[in-house]
């Protein structure tokens, strides 16, 4: 059973920074895929950033650069760092996971780029 749970958002001004975190109820260590979506609003949900569980990853051009994921197996836990944040970057983050054929969302954690 996956269950993920976003936490770390919040309020920052631009160029600041924030770390989101998406926890696993059990281990993300049999979980190929995962990494993060977001959805501004008036906007389609996009697609950010993918890891796999060999650590490959694939980032979108906006957040090239800024934003770092990672996992830690041991903690069941992934991140997301993002950094130089721009008032475009604001929106809701969606923790994703696929398993197999199944994909799973966490339920999300709001980022609010202003000063």
């Amino acid at each position: 059973q996956v269950q993920l749970v976003e936490s770390g958002g919040g309020l920052v001004q631009p160029g600041g920074s924030l770390r989101l975190s998406c926890a696993d109820s059990k281990s993300i260590f049999s979980i190929p895929i995962m990494g993060w979506y977001r959805q501004a609003p008036g906007k389609q949900r996009e697609w950010v950033v993918t890891i796999t569980s060999g650590n490959s990853t694939n980032y979108a051009d906006s957040v090239k650069g800024r934003f770092t994921i990672s996992r830690d197996n041991a903690k069941n836990t992934m991140y997301l760092q993002m950094n130089s944040l721009e008032p475009e970057d604001t929106a809701v983050y969606y923790c994703h996971a696929v398993l197999g054929a199944r994909q799973y969302w966490g339920q999300g954690t709001q980022v609010t780029v202003s000063s």
